[in-house]
């Protein structure tokens, strides 16, 4: 598969991948557009790689680290998503509730439950102690826990 045409067929995924990590469309494609300018020059290489896509989500949580350690700091804001930027398995609740947390624990939580990764792997992919993760996670949950919405729909056996 040639460079645009792995853009035209996954694009829509790595915009909700992006939308994940970074609460915010605006970001979302600016990431994405900036992981996909890195690789840009070297598609032929990557796309020989067991799974192309993987590789492009790898770049984009990196580049999305990296902007997080330059600014350090939160960007809140009380702008709901554009519609074109969800789908079915966006809960809409449940994202609006990643978007309060801390950067780094939604990252954890993002890798571990949405990306499926493992500990370990999030802790290479990060450049954290696997305890990092863990705590990062630990902490995530226990703040979503307290929140009434989740709670609420916890109880009842629902998805948020």
């Amino acid at each position: 598969m040639d460079f645009e045409e792995f853009v035209r067929a996954r694009g829509p995924a790595l915009l909700r991948y992006g939308y994940v990590l970074t609460g915010n469309a605006d970001d979302a494609a600016d990431l994405v557009q900036e992981a996909l300018l890195k690789l840009s020059d070297t598609w032929k290489r990557v796309r020989n790689k067991d799974n192309p896509e993987a590789y492009v989500r790898t770049t984009m949580a990196r580049q999305h680290i990296s902007w997080w350690r330059g600014r350090r700091r939160e960007h809140l804001t009380d702008d709901l998503p554009e519609g074109s930027y969800t789908d079915e398995h966006s809960y809409g609740e449940l994202w609006r509730e990643l978007a309060t947390l801390p950067r780094r624990q939604r990252v954890v939580l993002v890798l571990r439950y949405y990306e499926d990764l493992s500990d370990k792997e999030i802790a290479e992919l990060l450049g954290i102690s696997r305890g990092t993760v863990r705590s990062q996670a630990f902490h995530a949950l226990n703040a979503l826990r307290v929140k009434p919405s989740i709670r609420e729909s916890v109880r009842k056996g629902e998805r948020p």
